[in-house]
């Protein structure tokens, strides 16, 4: 059984993976990596050259890859929840636990981050994560087996919170 950890950008999902992994001796993936890796190119190029929608189809063809693998950890993308075929594919072999976080902390953690392209591309950064996190609420909701907030706490304490629901 993997552990798949899903939410919007800057909620912590790398970092508690990697402790998660380390903790448990599971190897670690992250979609978006993965999508780098095999693309050869970074998200905000492949976006550029090929459109979102192209990136979102890379990512299901992700999870199909990761479908038969096991014990693993993966942590997502924040938009690969956008289409219900993933995490139907990653729920057949996985538990998911979506971590969230107030807008406030998402703007604090990722205000310096390069690597994502604008989603919307005509609104603030605030109101880009307002909106986007309105639209997907509804999506990580329905995706998830278990929410974990990571606002005012640690990412071992996280982690810590995640191997106590798979222990039970």
């Amino acid at each position: 059984m993997n552990i798949v950890l899903i939410g919007y950008r800057g909620t912590g999902k790398s970092t508690v993976a990697k402790i998660v992994g380390q903790r448990l001796g599971r190897k670690v993936i992250s979609t978006d990596a993965e999508i780098v890796k095999e693309a050869g190119q970074s998200i905000p190029q492949i976006v550029e050259q090929f459109g979102w929608d192209h990136f979102r189809e890379l990512e299901t063809q992700m999870c199909r890859k990761l479908h038969d693998q096991t014990n693993l950890v993966i942590d997502t993308g924040g938009g690969l929840i956008l289409k219900e075929e993933n995490a139907k594919i990653l729920k057949a072999n996985g538990t998911i636990f979506w971590l969230t976080a107030e807008v406030p902390t998402i703007v604090k953690r990722i205000s310096g981050d390069t690597q994502r392209p604008s989603l919307s591309g005509t609104k603030t950064f605030v109101e880009e994560i307002e909106e986007i996190l309105s639209e997907r609420t509804p999506k990580y909701q329905a995706a998830a087996d278990h929410i974990v907030s990571t606002d005012r706490t640690t990412p071992h304490k996280i982690a810590d919170s995640i191997l106590s629901c798979i222990s039970k």
